[in-house]
């Protein structure tokens, strides 16, 4: 049995999600290189909880999609920005980071702010947007 030494999971068994492709590679390739390892981030524990989730570009930005949910993910000049959960379940991770820019729908994350946001909490924004 051959496992990977990251997590211990027999590597026959591990599936590799697909590549983006088209357009939506072109946004990620364009994203600079300050803000990539954050997109990077975001996006490994986005399919680690959702290998399922399927990746489009909507709204001009990469778009998380979970059976009607949906996670837009758009990189700018501060950082990034996600959107896509109902008004009230991110509460519990703008409490956790009150210096985190907000506005309906949206959080502003900075790299000074992905250096402090634990992957527990990403997950757990993830999960507000894409999860029942």
């Amino acid at each position: 049995m051959t496992t990977t030494p990251e997590d211990g999971q027999d590597a026959r068994d591990a599936v590799e999600p697909p590549e983006p492709t088209g357009d939506v590679a072109a946004y990620i390739d364009a994203i600079t290189p300050e803000h990539r390892p954050l997109f990077d981030r975001l996006h490994r524990l986005v399919l680690q909880v959702h290998p399922e989730a399927t990746l489009v570009l909507s709204y001009r930005m990469p778009t998380y999609r979970v059976g009607p949910h949906k996670l837009h993910v758009g990189a700018w000049k501060h950082g990034l920005s996600v959107y896509g959960w109902h008004q009230g379940r991110e509460e519990a991770f703008t409490s956790r980071y009150p210096g985190t820019k907000t506005s309906t729908g949206t959080i502003r994350l900075t790299p000074e702010d992905f250096a402090t946001v634990s992957d527990d909490d990403l997950v757990e924004l993830v999960r507000a947007a894409l999860d029942d």
